[in-house]
Order: structure tokens, then sequence, then C-alpha cells
């Protein structure tokens, strides 16, 4: 089995992943955007490992109600904490996008086929894995304790700024995604961040304002929002950049832009595109 791009396995060789496969812990399976991979209320010994898309933890309360706890990317792992425990899931594990998931069984780690040396390597990423979950989760109940909407924002851009080191970043949300992070109704944080912004507390690039607007006439036209709609991998960019430096409209581009910039650009765009269909 190749290496899987997941800090979970980064200590792995493909001869150990092959030995877990081998033993019957490790499994793939592809679902289609929308489909439930686990449900509340079912007990699992499994933990999910994103390979390919993206998966929402999602809540459904009494009343109808959907909220989106968190967002699992690529290379990242879910529901560990419950396939350890034992307990009933209280969420669902959802398919944000058509994806594929590498199920990893907790036996691994008691199966007496498995050297110890590779239970102990599994042992300590779990951990480490579990350790930044934890960290995560509690840097957003620290954001999302202020009751006034104010209150959560400058919470936010406080930690922003202190990770950043300085006062000037960039949010990796757009106005859906921070108001789902912040559990805020979208226009009431639009509302506060013009109200902060009026008063002369913070100020945004309006580009990013527009790139959301474009993103949005994309999806509601039905034209592409990231590469990932016209099947283009980012395996693929700099096989397209060297064409593109080809053409005769790259003499006229922007002092000082390198091919290493316009893929970076790519990168950046289908992040972007990406981010956006999550909340459709």
């Amino acid at each position: 089995m190749k290496k899987i791009a997941s800090p979970l396995f980064q200590d792995l060789s493909e001869a150990e992943l092959d030995t877990l496969a081998a033993a019957g812990h490790l499994r793939t399976r592809q679902f289609a955007k929308h489909e439930v991979i686990f449900h509340a209320g079912s007990c699992v010994r499994e933990i999910g490992i994103v390979l390919r898309g993206s998966v929402h933890i999602e809540n459904l309360d009494l009343w109808g109600t959907k909220s989106i706890l968190s967002s699992v990317g690529a290379g990242q792992a879910f529901a560990e904490t419950y396939a350890f425990c034992g307990e009933a899931l209280m969420v669902d594990a959802v398919a944000a996008e058509h994806c594929e998931i590498l199920f990893l069984h907790t036996a691994a780690l008691t199966d007496a086929r498995i050297e110890p040396a590779l239970k102990d390597k599994l042992l300590r990423r779990l951990l480490a894995v579990s350790m930044r979950k934890n960290f995560s989760l509690s840097q957003r109940i620290f954001c999302t304790t202020p009751k006034t909407v104010r209150g959560r924002l400058l919470t936010y851009f406080s930690a922003q700024a202190a990770r950043c080191g300085r006062m000037a970043f960039e949010v990796p949300f757009n106005r859906q995604q921070m108001a789902d992070y912040l559990n805020l109704d979208r226009s009431a944080l639009s509302k506060e961040l013009c109200k902060m912004r009026d008063e002369g507390l913070l100020t945004f690039e309006k580009k990013y304002e527009e790139r959301d607007a474009i993103m949005a006439f994309n999806a509601k036209m039905g034209f592409p929002v990231c590469f990932d709609d016209v099947e283009i991998d980012e395996s693929e960019f700099e096989a397209m950049a060297r064409k593109v430096v080809t053409a005769t409209e790259w003499a006229y581009r922007p002092k000082g832009v390198t091919i290493e910039d316009f893929i970076a650009c790519m990168k950046e765009q289908n992040r972007c595109g990406r981010a956006y269909k999550k909340t459709l």
C-alpha cells in the first residue's frame, strides 16, 4: 500500500501499511455527496481517514435544525474518540462532497499478529492527533463563550492575530463558514463586521468579498467554482503552468509574477472554491 498523506500514518512505512491491510484492519470506501458515513446513535470500532474530498460532522436537534460542528479535510481523521470509548455517536459524519475514506479498525492495537513496534507508532500518532483535535475544540469553545456577536468576533480575531504574530491576517473562512464556526447567524455577523469597520476597529480586503461574489455567481449558473469541477487534479497544475508561459499573453503578466506565483494562485483558488462549495 502506498504511503498515506495523513498525520495518523506519517511514521508508518509502506510495508507496515501492508501489514495492517493484510490483517484486515484497513479498508477503503467511496461515498457520494450527502451520503452518511456514520449515523448518530450507532457505535463504531473504526476510525475514518479522509483520502479525497471532505466530511462534515453534523448535529441534528429534536426540531430538525442541522448545524455543522466541523469540517474534516483530506488527510484528517474523524470518529477516533467514539471508536475507542465505545459510546454511541452523538453526531452524523456526512460526505460534504464525493469522497474516499480509509477506515482503520481499532482491533489493530490488540491484534497479536501486529508487531509491538507498529502498535506503539499507531498509539503515539493517535495521541498526537487527539491532542491536536482537543486543542482546536478548546479554541472554538473559547471563541463562542462571549454572549455578544462583537465579543465572539473580537475573541476570534485576537486569537488569529496572536497565532500569526501580526495584526494583519487572512481569515480561513468565508462569511457563512465564519458564522457557523462562531455559532452566529450570517446576517448578524455581516452587520456587526460592517459596524466594526465603520467604527475603525478593523478593515478587510474587498477583493475577498468580490471573490466570494464571483464564486456565488458561478455556482448559481452552473459554472466551475474550483478545478475539481472540471476534473483537474492539483498534480496537473505545474504542467498547465508550463504551457501558460509559452503563450503570448504571458509577456503581459504583472511585473514580478513568476510561474511559482501562478501555481500558488491556482492552488489558493482551488482551496477557496472547495471551501465555498461546502457552504452550498
